[in-house]
């Protein structure tokens, strides 16, 4: 692991020295003998660098990675996440680049609206750890339409985090809300159309100041937010009102959701609660019989024939996945 920091390391110096006026003059690159240096530096790393394959490519394109005062620098129009980044994760990040400097350049964008600014595509975290430590910010600066930011954006959040449900159902609704075409926001999820107007329907249909005050609630799925909303929509009473606030704020986000769940499910003399499961055409292929401490599932095997050997083979996966925690929701195949 020292030695491929300490080759990032090395191999960011003579990268850093060339200014912004050079890259915004838009020069194009030339293969000097430092940048073919550079991809063998690259090459000899691991094949798990994935940083470094990444920075490869940005050279290969003639792109410039330059030092840019954190000031300039704002974050993307569309916020993605709902974490506060005052976490223990953040401090690492802050101690690590505070020790070894940054290793792995961030992706901005010339501000479309103010000019000699800059925006984020992503790398927010890193820009954020920078910022409280009074660094300069190596970055790469692109020419971004709206949906290449966002599209950028949301592919970096996949492939190094997960987003929890929410986060991708919430960044779906603010980014058709801003005028993003749908095909743009399956590109930057990674979802198929029927899953993605499901999640659109989700976050619309909460408060956004409940979604904030819950947070990411990355054990909670689609099926649990839409049980949330369904139970909201049948009661007039203001959602704060249902909880005890203060020991409400005290809790992790999943155990908020939890929380606020129970306090808006009905007790009913007969103990026994049920849910209907929807496909996203909406099509009731099975039920959620909640009584007492226990819950059954029971599938229409007319709706969905297959769908009760598929639960039964991967409940051990999706078990291990709720253990884990931090994972987006499972991946069952649409029906």
């Amino acid at each position: 692991m020292n030695k491929r920091r300490d080759a990032l390391k090395a191999m960011m110096t003579p990268i850093n020295e060339a200014s912004q006026n050079e890259h915004r003059l838009a020069k194009p690159a030339q293969k000097s003998g430092s940048l073919k240096a550079m991809g063998l530096s690259l090459q000899s790393l691991s094949d798990d660098a994935e940083d470094a394959q990444a920075l490869r490519e940005q050279l290969q394109s003639g792109e410039y990675v330059v030092d840019i005062d954190p000031k300039l620098i704002d974050a993307s129009f569309i916020r993605d996440r709902l974490e506060d980044i005052d976490t223990a994760d953040f401090e690492e990040l802050k101690a690590s680049i505070e020790e070894h400097g940054q290793q792995v350049p961030i992706l901005v964008r010339p501000h479309p609206q103010s000019a000699d600014r800059y925006q984020v595509a992503y790398g927010h975290r890193r820009l954020a750890a920078l910022q409280a430590l009074g660094r300069p910010v190596k970055a790469v600066v692109r020419d971004l339409s709206d949906e290449d930011l966002i599209v950028a954006q949301g592919k970096e959040n996949l492939e190094r985090k997960d987003l929890s449900f929410i986060e991708r159902a919430l960044f779906a609704a603010r980014l058709e809300a801003h005028g993003i075409e749908r095909q743009a926001l399956m590109a930057a999820l990674s979802v198929h159309k029927g899953n993605l107007s499901t999640m659109i329907a989700v976050a619309n249909s909460l408060p956004l100041e409940l979604i904030e005050a819950i947070g990411a609630a990355p054990k909670v799925g689609r099926p649990r937010w839409e049980q949330l909303s369904q139970l909201l929509r049948q009661t007039s009473e203001y959602w704060k009102d249902r909880v005890d606030m203060e020991r409400f704020m005290r809790l992790d986000s999943n155990a908020r959701f939890a929380l606020l769940l129970k306090s808006l499910t009905p007790k009913r003399k007969s103990g026994t609660y049920l849910y209907p499961l929807k496909s996203s055409d909406g099509v009731s292929f099975a039920q959620i019989e909640q009584n007492g401490s226990k819950t059954k599932v029971t599938v229409d095997e007319a709706i969905a024939p297959e769908f009760g050997s598929y639960l039964i083979t991967h409940l051990p996966d999706l078990y291990a996945a709720y253990l884990r925690g931090g994972e987006s929701e499972p991946r069952i195949r649409k029906l």
